[in-house]
């Protein structure tokens, strides 16, 4: 059991921002994601040059060309690390990328016992998306503007991209999923979370898919302040071709199948 940490003030300075990116295979989309990515590296730059940006992509068993593309990156812009893994695992990858990027592994500590975080983790912010997923210009501006007005951590939302997507299929899932401020949902390509509370709450799971919805669990369970929003909305691949079993493609595919719940 992980010890509740110490709160923060409200309004608690952001100085450096980790985004961890995992892909799997996903040479048909990773360019257009690092390009996204980079851009708001870019504009976040611009507004505060004074917080160090750093990207981790975590190739995962890839045998395609993902790992050239990285590369491409890697060599180009000082931000960009790659990280090769096998695990075959959203949650272990997306943990192995926090470590690489500084963050460390939640420590366990006996019950009753109060943990305080490490001074730089309240200052330091992850910003997950997926390899098949383009975000916002200002997607880290906005995750800063919620992490300095007190969030721990912050749900952004999702719009599957409409090209190549069954029309009615898209209908179904615009559907259920109405983009407003305050959503229900998680979405893993959309996910910032305080260092501090990530490594409380014991940080991403090794589960091949909900890695992102069992930690943001341990956040509310441990009354960590989550927000989530639509103001700062990512693009991702409408494909049915899942790559996680239980993931969101796997839930496109279920869901062009049959009439379900809005719970995803």
């Amino acid at each position: 059991m992980v010890a509740h940490a110490l709160p923060l003030p409200r309004g608690c300075g952001i100085d450096r921002i980790a985004v961890v990116i995992p892909a799997h295979n996903e040479d048909q989309h990773l360019d257009d994601a690092l390009l996204a990515v980079q851009c708001a590296a870019d504009a976040l730059h611009r507004i505060r040059p004074d917080v160090e940006v750093g990207v981790t992509v975590v190739l995962d068993g890839c045998t395609d060309g993902s790992a050239v593309i990285t590369a491409r990156y890697t060599a180009a812009d000082r931000r960009f690390r790659a990280l090769e893994v096998d695990f075959h695992s959203a949650g272990a990858s997306r943990a192995a990328g926090a470590r690489a990027a500084g963050i460390g592994s939640p420590r366990r500590r006996p019950p009753g016992k109060r943990w305080t975080p490490p001074p730089w983790a309240g200052r330091t912010w992850l910003a997950n998306t997926d390899a098949d997923s383009r975000v916002p210009e200002h997607w880290l501006v906005r995750q800063l503007e919620f992490a300095e007005a007190g969030a721990d951590a912050v749900l952004g939302s999702v719009e599957p991209d409409p090209a190549g997507m069954d029309p009615e299929l898209l209908r179904r899932w615009l559907q259920r999923h109405p983009f407003e401020e305050g959503h229900p949902h998680i979405y893993g390509a959309n996910f910032g979370v305080r260092a501090s509370a990530y490594l409380a709450a014991g940080g991403f799971p090794k589960l091949v898919s909900h890695e992102d919805r069992t930690l943001v669990q341990s956040l509310r369970s441990r009354a960590f302040t989550v927000t989530a929003t639509d103001s700062m909305r990512v693009l991702t691949s409408g494909r049915i071709q899942a790559r996680a079993p239980h993931g969101f493609a796997a839930y496109l595919r279920t869901l062009g199948r049959h009439q379900l719940p809005a719970d995803d």
